[in-house]
Parts: structure tokens; C-alpha cells; sequence
């Protein structure tokens, strides 16, 4: 059990370093497919030229429709607040265009950033004029995909009637139509809704009523989200061999398909459930494969994230540089018309702008490095909290084998010992270095804390640190060296400071900040 828990802190510890170079939330697992894929920067990029063409074309249809495009390429790398600001760009001209059904598809696509944005009101205001101009329209494909939007807004925010009644709407249009894949979608989404409410037996059925038209329309992508979901539903029953077979089932289909996300997952579950029947040493076994997978998604994954970020610093750079040559070719224009006297004055202002250039690209040279070096010290730092608490539980060990070999004149000098140790794993020498490089990461995410509660002790920011990073309860538990009792109290008490209201989760308000 012990090997175990070390190779589950380590696995649920590579995740955070992904998520701390990759931005925000989470919490959301985009489906990446086995194919050869373009580059980040290169695919990023040859949105860009074409929305470039497209406007030198006067095309603003064309140009909004690649807007969009940018928007989602950057909601799939998490960057939330740079793909809303597409989106916004492209509902504009679409506006603009009068492209009423390319309006309501770019209108959902902002409900959902507004979503991850905590923003749910907002959301909805999208979602609803989204709905309008499809209802216009008698879209019924629009309008039921819609609705199953606005139920799942509700699903999220635990208001399960309301997100019934919308998922229903939407499960009608989809009738009506006879859309096999929108219709699957919505079984699925009812599946969840009984699972979050504990009607197990409701959720497999709906679980197996969309697995069912997914194998019809021959999606095994859509196939292996059901079987992960029945696997889930299988394991939280008691069912855990019924569990097993749906996992294997999604881990056949992922491995076919190459999706190293879901690879990654269905080793994860297996190894839940050879835990959950006791036998370790399989789940040892599965949970080193699901390491492994988690490994090559973090390479994956930070190539992309750093190319992407390299891209849109290259773009800014390009576009400051030619709007500084354009301001030079009108300070030239009128140095021929005014004289040699402004000849020198430009002279100088060009000279000056190649001057702040310079400066500009050396000090994002720096930036670029100081951040690569700070998430260097922040994994080496994590790394060294797992190999002290490691030795500590050992030596921990040792002592308590002594202690039962029953020799008096020892015990309690070696009891004292336990009790120092105990401590030791709450008070790390090393939390202010570890905080330091954490807000440099996650800036001012301590003062956006504070401004819900001024009074936070030291070990409350240790915990909120550990669920930014979004870790699991039983590893936080480890990392601080309290049991799950006592982590469940301290979580309590923190909420109770942040005043959050009964049902909003802490750890959906932590990673917001």
C-alpha cells in the first residue's frame, strides 16, 4: 500500500505541472486523436495568414469564420481569455454580415467560455440568443443542440429539474428530426444527470440507450466516453468486475484510436478497481502504464502550450514592428513636405522606436527564460516534498517497529521521536521558497484570495495551494501529513472562512482565482 500511494502521488503530480504551464481551469480534457497532427505554431499561424487574406479580400465573412476558428484552437489549450476575445471579434462581423446561423453557432461557442469563466449568467444570456435566431429560423438541429447546452448550464450549477426539463426539449427536437448523434448525446447527458443524483440504475439505462446509437452511427470516440461512464457507474455500485469489462472495453477502443488522454484514463480506472477488490499488485501494474501515458501527454502537451505562446508573442512582436514602419513612412511624408528641420526630427524619432524595440524583444527574451527557469525550480521543488515526506514515513516505520519490541527503557524517547516526525510533515522548511515560485506561476492568485477572507493562516494557504494544483484529497491528506478526517475538517473551516454558500464546491472556487 505504500508503493502504491508514492506511485499515485507521483502520477497525480504531473498533471499539475501540465496544468501550471498550461494556464487555468481544468479541470477540462480536450480528445486528442492518434493522426498526425500540424504543429501548434504552424496550424495557429496559417489561421492567421488566412484571416489576413481574407480581410486584405474585403471577405468578412470569411475573415470571421477564421476568427472563430482561432477561438476555438485557443479554448482547446485552455487559453480562455484570448479565445473569447476571437469569438467576440467574429460575432461582430458576423453581425455585421447578416450571418444569422454562423451568429448562433459563434454565440454558443462564447456560452461555453463564459461558463468556464464562472460567468453562468452570462452564459445564459448567449445560450438565449443563440435559441432566439435559431427559433426564428425553425432550426430545430440548432435549437435542440441549444437546449442541451442551457440543461447542461444547469446540470453544472446543481439545479437538476431545470437541467431535466432542457435536456428533454432537446431530446424532442432531436426526435423530430431523427439525428441518431444528437439524440445519443442527450442519453448520455441524462445519464449523468441520474449519476450525479445517485439514480444508478436510471444512469445505466440511459448510458446504455447512447451507447447503442453511438454503435449504430459507428462513433467509437462517442462509444468510449459511454463505456468510461458504465465503468464509473459499475465501480461507485459495488459491481467491479461489471466495471472492469466496460473499462477494458474504452481502453480497446482508445487504443485503437491512439488517444493517449484516454489510454492514460482507462489504465487509471483499472487500477481503481483492482484496488477496490484488493488485489495491489495489478493495480500497481496499471497505474505505472497510466504513468507512463501521463508522461507522454506532458511532453506532448507543453510543445504545443510553449509553441503556441512562442506564436502569439512572434505575431505581437510582427505587428508592433509594422505598425512602427508604418508611423515611420508618415513621419517621412511630412519631413518632405516641412523641410530639412524635420528630416533630423525624424531621424530621431526612428532611431528612439528601433531603440524600444530592441528593449521590448530583450525583455521578453527574459521573461521567456525566467519563466522556464521558475517551472524547472517548481517541479524540482515538488519532487523534493515527495522524497522528504517518503522518508519521513519510513523512518516513521522503523521507529514504530522498535517501539513493539517492547524494550521500556526506550519507549518513550522514541514515542517523543514519532510525535517530532508527525510534525515535521506539516512544517516544511521549504513552503516560503515553494510559495514564492508558486505566485510567480499563478500571479496574484493570494491576493485574489484575500480579498474573500483577510485572515487566512499559513496552513490554509498551503491547502488552497495544493487544490489550485488540483490534486485528490487522499494525496493532499499525504502531502500535509493529516488524515482524511482531519483534511475534511480543516476543508470545512476554510470554506466557513471564504464564506462560500452550501453547494458551490471549493475546489471549482479555488481553480477560478
Amino acid at each position: 500500500m505504500f508503493l502504491l500511494r508514492i506511485v499515485l502521488t507521483g502520477l497525480l503530480l504531473f498533471p499539475v505541472t501540465l496544468r501550471l504551464l498550461a494556464q487555468e481551469e481544468k479541470t477540462f480534457i480536450i480528445h486528442q486523436s492518434g493522426q498526425a497532427r500540424p504543429s501548434a505554431d504552424s496550424s495557429f499561424l496559417a489561421l492567421k495568414d488566412a484571416y489576413g487574406k481574407a480581410v486584405e479580400k474585403g471577405d468578412m465573412t470569411a475573415a470571421a469564420l477564421h476568427l472563430r476558428q482561432m477561438g476555438q484552437f485557443c479554448y482547446h489549450l485552455g487559453h480562455y481569455p484570448q479565445a473569447l476575445d476571437y469569438h467576440l471579434q467574429a460575432g461582430k462581423l458576423f453581425k455585421q454580415q447578416g450571418k444569422e446561423m454562423q451568429l448562433a453557432e459563434n454565440l454558443n461557442d462564447i456560452g461555453t467560455l463564459y461558463y468556464y469563466n464562472r460567468q453562468p449568467s452570462l452564459a445564459r444570456e448567449q445560450y438565449n440568443e443563440a435559441f432566439n435566431i435559431y427559433n426564428k429560423a425553425q432550426q430545430k438541429n440548432g435549437i435542440a443542440f441549444t437546449y442541451g447546452k442551457i440543461g447542461h448550464l444547469y446540470e453544472k450549477q446543481q439545479l437538476y429539474d431545470s437541467a431535466f426539463y432542457y435536456q428533454r426539449l432537446a431530446l424532442d427536437q432531436y426526435h423530430q428530426i431523427d439525428n441518431h448523434t444528437g439524440m445519443a448525446k442527450i442519453y448520455e447527458n441524462l445519464g449523468s444527470i441520474h449519476e450525479d443524483q445517485e439514480r444508478y440504475d436510471s444512469a445505466t439505462r440511459y448510458f446504455r440507450q447512447a451507447l447503442a446509437l453511438n454503435q449504430q452511427n459507428g462513433d467509437s470516440i462517442a462509444c468510449l466516453e459511454i463505456y468510461n461512464n458504465l465503468g464509473d457507474v459499475f465501480r461507485k455500485t459495488g459491481h467491479y468486475l461489471e466495471g472492469l469489462d466496460q473499462t477494458r472495453n474504452a481502453l480497446a477502443l482508445a487504443l485503437r484510436a491512439n488517444e493517449q488522454y484516454q489510454i492514460c484514463s482507462a489504465y487509471r480506472d483499472i487500477a481503481k478497481s483492482y484496488n477496490l477488490m484488493g488485489n495491489n499488485d495489478s493495480a500497481y501494474y496499471y497505474l505505472e502504464l497510466s504513468r507512463y501515458h501521463l508522461l507522454q501527454i506532458y511532453s506532448q502537451e507543453n510543445g504545443r502550450q510553449v509553441a503556441l505562446l512562442q506564436t502569439m508573442y512572434d505575431i505581437e512582436k510582427k505587428n508592433n514592428e509594422i505598425a512602427g514602419l508604418r508611423n515611420t513612412r508618415n513621419i517621412i511624408g511630412a519631413i518632405v513636405i516641412v523641410g530639412i528641420l524635420l528630416v533630423i526630427m525624424a531621424m530621431l524619432i526612428i532611431s528612439r522606436q528601433r531603440l524600444k524595440i530592441h528593449n521590448a524583444a530583450l525583455a521578453e527574451f527574459n521573461l521567456k527564460q525566467e519563466l522556464e527557469l521558475r517551472s524547472k525550480e517548481l517541479s524540482t521543488h515538488t519532487l523534493h516534498i515527495i522524497q522528504k515526506n517518503q522518508l519521513l514515513e519510513e523512518l516513521h516505520q522503523k521507529l514504530d517497529d522498535m517501539v513493539k519490541e517492547d524494550r521500556r527503557d526506550q519507549k518513550k524517547q522514541l514515542k517523543q521521536l514519532q510525535s517530532q516526525i508527525n510534525q515535521n510533515f506539516n512544517h516544511d522548511q521549504h513552503w516560503d521558497e515553494f510559495r514564492g515560485i508558486f505566485e510567480q506561476v499563478h500571479q496574484s492568485f493570494f491576493d485574489k484570495l484575500r480579498e474573500y477572507c483577510e485572515n487566512l493562516t499559513a496552513n490554509d494557504l498551503r491547502l488552497v495551494a495544493l487544490l489550485k494544483m488540483n490534486l485528490a484529497s487522499g494525496d493532499i491528506a499525504t502531502l500535509l501529513g493529516i488524515s482524511m478526517d482531519s483534511l475534511r475538517v480543516v476543508r470545512y473551516r476554510l470554506r466557513k472562512k471564504l464564506n462560500l454558500p452550501q453547494g458551490e464546491s471549493l475546489s471549482v472556487f479555488i481553480q477560478s482565482l
